[in-house]
């Protein structure tokens, strides 16, 4: 049995998030529901992929990484231009390629890398609408890195943990977090060996009380060591995000 990788590029926009929910979930759609109906159709087999990160809905990823076992024999250029055939605008595959039979997108992951992206101006941007935050606030970008300085390396990141129906180790290392700007456009980059829900868009929202002075500098620390969801800023919306890549 072969164990094929893929890497896919998706706009959430349109979607519930990369996990196939209940139907009490709405009528939107899955990714995985999607890319697993599309495998069936070209492999003529009951195919389950498996995932590097269960992206939430309006999560974008550049590059996420699934695999899956199949006992077919098709080529993976050819299962390449197969999906890409098959698949909705929104959804394209990458790359295909064979992997390690032990292999698994999930737990030989060795960390993931994120970005927020903040449209700073003071209008919206009609096109750019599904894939930015808009904040009309000027931000104080200096002050904002120094304060990601605090966050670097093994922490219990409880304060920054939304609530949701598992119990989960609140103890994570970040291993990089960037702030960069690019004309209008600010991009937050965290890198970290894995993610509590909604970890990403609740830093980014503190970052961003204390780049427009709501929250006084040094406000991070305070807010880390009290680990209490309460004392850090709201939770940013999903348009913002995407998987930038997934690190093994």
């Amino acid at each position: 049995m072969r164990n094929l990788k893929l890497e896919i590029e998706y706009d959430g926009s349109a979607y519930c998030g990369w996990q196939v929910q209940g139907k009490a979930n709405g009528t939107k759609k899955s990714i995985q529901e999607v890319l697993e109906k599309k495998l069936r159709k070209i492999l003529q087999e009951e195919i389950h992929t498996i995932v590097a990160g269960r992206t939430d809905a309006g999560v974008h990823a550049l590059a996420q990484t699934a695999n899956f076992k199949t006992h077919s024999k098709i080529s993976c250029s050819r299962l390449l231009s197969g999906l890409n055939a098959l698949l909705p605008e929104d959804i394209s595959i990458s790359r295909v390629e064979e992997a390690n039979r032990n292999f698994n997108s999930r737990f030989s992951a060795k960390s993931k890398i994120y970005r927020y992206t903040i449209l700073n101006r003071k209008y919206p941007s009609a096109l750019l609408n599904n894939k930015v935050y808009f904040c009309s606030y000027p931000l104080n970008l200096s002050v904002m890195r120094r304060e990601t300085k605090l966050l670097m390396g093994r922490h219990n990141f409880k304060s920054f943990q939304a609530s949701d129906y598992y119990e989960r180790n609140p103890v994570k290392t970040i291993k990089g977090l960037k702030i960069s700007k690019k004309g209008d456009l600010i991009h937050i980059d965290l890198e970290a060996n894995s993610f509590l829900y909604n970890m990403v868009r609740n830093i980014v929202g503190t970052l961003i009380e204390i780049g427009r002075g709501r929250f006084k500098e040094g406000s991070m620390r305070k807010i880390l060591l009290a680990k209490d969801r309460r004392l850090a800023g709201k939770t940013v919306p999903a348009r913002g995000l995407c998987l930038l890549k997934v690190k093994y």
